[in-house]
């Protein structure tokens, strides 16, 4: 079930996502660290109402930010709509280890392309880290085109990839 995150939530999203961080490690993947993100980000997400949480049995296994903040490094991106168009911004997917390969990614992402459709968004904007091809195979899957590469201010030794998803 997905549902908006609620105080309280905070420590179990962050035991989640270090667990994230510690399999995206394992894969030799170092977009996630035991630094990011971190509690005060997660609090702030719920607090604006931007966090959706996918829970089975009562337990958080799988997270979604949904707001239209843009990292400034975005302006050198080539993206399909105008400066102008209103875009909802995915942050934060993630799925529980355990629980990854089982369709949630997907429902959290088919939940925000829904929400941006009911609320007027033109469309879509993500990133992801180059490092991680399961994550560009995702989006690629789902119909988001890539709008190019670009370091962002607070990681300088990989760049991400920009994508967009016109609705």
């Amino acid at each position: 079930m997905i549902a908006a995150g609620v105080s309280g939530d905070e420590e179990k999203i962050i035991n989640m996502t270090k667990l994230c961080a510690a399999d995206l490690i394992s894969k030799g993947i170092s977009q996630w660290d035991e630094n990011y993100p971190d509690l005060n980000t997660i609090q702030m997400d719920i607090q604006r109402g931007e966090l959706f949480k996918y829970t089975i049995e009562n337990t958080i296994v799988g997270i979604i930010v949904l707001n239209e903040n843009q990292d400034p490094e975005y302006v050198g991106l080539n993206w399909i709509t105008p400066a102008s168009s209103r875009n909802l911004v995915v942050h934060r997917l993630a799925v529980h280890p355990e629980h990854q390969g089982k369709g949630i990614a997907r429902q959290l992402m088919d939940f925000g392309e829904e929400k941006a459709k009911q609320e007027g968004y033109d469309s879509i904007r993500l990133d992801t880290f180059t490092q991680n091809k399961r994550n560009q195979k995702f989006y690629d899957n789902r119909g988001y085109q890539r709008t190019g590469v670009v370091y962002l201010s607070y990681r300088d030794d990989f760049p991400y990839i920009g994508y967009e998803l016109i609705l």
